[in-house]
């Protein structure tokens, strides 16, 4: 059988996305008080070297309003197409709450993804997303990616047809021929309603203009030099800017690194992995709680969770709203938790839950993961994840080193595994994929901070180790811990280094180790 982990692993990678409002959402944290707005500033954009096609973007002035909590919006008009740009032009949302002292310029931030809102972790959850000294320090910037949220967005599904997507279960049995028809039949039912409903904007929606609209958004902010603060999927955006623009790199920091030269197949092998790895580490956890659903040791409790998730394969289990939870839906609660150790309270909670026939809270996890509250979606990030995937990742056609993949999977993450697989959704996607993989190592950049955790499920350690010897001027922090990212996590090492190197523009010691 000729199976493809990328389908689930590139859906992984999108909870990426969610990391700063997972852990807001599930362990009960409120929005911090914000101080009171200050007047709205808006500064001369950077033009210098901009060629006549683009002086008409680089030129624009903005106009900010009062959106509450503190903060003030506009909107940035960018090329459609970065090669062609009087071909047509998109929108940014843009937040921004500025510097409580005296400013040293702007900061930008994204969450992940792709597909998340950086516009809503600034407007909702600024104090979790950067700490009160980059606050104090720096205009901190939000804004929605193309194709993302209150930008010019992918549209696919209304909340029916995108809970059929997300949630229905198969009729042919996991992992035969026609399970796999089936499931490529509705991955190509999504990607035409994406095209049909997305105004055109899918071949465009890739990581490389992004970035480019990441250097407008500096230039019209007034800066000479980009300062940023990328997690996770936003790595590999701050990475890509860097590689585009190394003259233009103020202070990057990179928290979660995805290894730009990993392919498709390997990423969805080493995700897999990581989660398994992070749920032996939960399981240990629950065990010693006294309060586990499980007994025995890890392995005893891993091989029950198994069985538990092939029971729930072979007879789902019937919410309230009448949904079904089937495997594929538990697993996807499971990853959810995993994301942060403040979340794994929840997880037991789910496990418990569903070994009595209640998958409420398992469905709470998966909605949670999937941008879903009260039967509707709250954004399009599973829209905007798939579009920028598709187009990111070259298609893999190769059954040996899938073979290979699959039986590192197998081996390696034997509880994951049976629900990791399956066709590649971005083989019926309606443009071809224009992005590349290969090391980056933006040459001529000042020194650029890669965080990474030790135990991280979604970007494994190794990916961050990577890519700060990728870069020519890479420096690497590394906080020994689980859960996703390692900054403004309550590891004081972690945040006085990347807090000294932003406002003090002091470079950490390269190997940093926070315990």
């Amino acid at each position: 059988m000729n199976t493809r982990s990328t389908s689930r692993l590139r859906r992984a990678a999108a909870v990426i996305a969610g990391l700063a409002a997972a852990s807001v959402a599930l362990t009960g944290c409120l929005y911090s008080m914000i101080p009171e707005q200050k007047p709205s500033a808006t500064n001369a954009p950077d033009t210098e070297g901009v060629s006549d096609d683009l002086l008409p973007f680089y030129g624009q002035t903005l106009a900010w309003e009062n959106c509450g909590g503190g903060l003030d919006c506009t909107e940035v008009t960018a090329p459609l197409d970065w090669e062609n740009p009087a071909e047509g032009d998109i929108t940014l949302a843009v937040v921004r709450h500025q510097a409580s002292g005296t400013a040293k310029g702007s900061l930008l931030t994204n969450p992940g993804g792709p597909g998340a809102s950086g516009y809503d972790l600034i407007h909702d959850s600024l104090t979790f997303a950067v700490g009160q000294d980059l606050i104090d320090n720096f205009d901190v910037i939000g804004f929605d990616p193309r194709g993302v949220g209150r930008s010019t967005a992918v549209k696919c599904y209304d909340a029916a047809d995108m809970d059929a997507y997300l949630y229905s279960i198969p009729t042919s049995p996991r992992g035969s021929a026609e399970w796999e028809a089936e499931l490529l039949a509705g991955h190509k039912k999504f990607a035409e309603a994406c095209d049909a409903n997305s105004g055109g904007i899918l071949p465009y929606i890739t990581t490389i203009n992004s970035a480019r609209d990441m250097d407008l958004i500096r230039a019209v902010l007034g800066d000479k030099k980009l300062n940023y603060l990328g997690y996770s999927y936003g790595t590999f955006l701050g990475a890509t800017y860097a590689e585009l623009y190394p003259d233009r790199v103020g202070s990057l920091v990179l928290d979660g690194a995805i290894d730009p030269a990993v392919s498709g197949l390997e990423v969805g092998t080493t995700q897999a992995l990581g989660f398994e790895s992070a749920l032996r580490a939960y399981m240990q956890s629950c065990l010693d709680s006294g309060n586990c659903p499980f007994s025995g040791t890890v392995d005893e409790a891993m091989t029950d969770l198994g069985a538990l998730l092939a029971s729930v394969d072979a007879a789902p289990l019937k919410s309230g709203d009448g949904r079904m939870l089937g495997a594929d839906a538990l697993m996807t609660g499971i990853i959810a938790a995993l994301y942060s150790q403040d979340s794994w309270t929840y997880l037991t909670q789910a496990l418990d839950e569903a070994l009595q026939g209640d998958p409420s809270t398992a469905f709470m996890l998966a909605d949670f993961y999937n941008g879903r509250e009260n039967g509707a979606y709250i954004d399009n990030s599973s829209e905007a994840f798939r579009a920028y995937n598709c187009m990111d990742y070259p298609v893999e056609d190769d059954p040996d080193a899938e073979a290979a993949q699959k039986a590192k999977i197998d081996e390696g993450a034997p509880t994951i595994a049976p629900y990791w697989e399956g066709p590649d959704s971005c083989e019926v996607w309606p443009y071809p994929p224009t992005g590349t993989r290969g090391e980056i190592h933006a040459t001529g950049a000042a020194p650029i901070v890669v965080v990474g955790t030790t135990n991280d499920p979604a970007t494994p350690y190794e990916w961050s180790e990577s890519l700060a010897a990728q870069l020519d001027e890479g420096v690497l922090i590394t906080r020994v811990g689980e859960g996703h990212t390692g900054y403004n996590k309550g590891n004081t090492c972690v945040d006085s280094a990347v807090e000294a190197y932003f406002v003090d523009g002091t470079v950490p010691e390269d190997g940093l180790r926070c315990e």
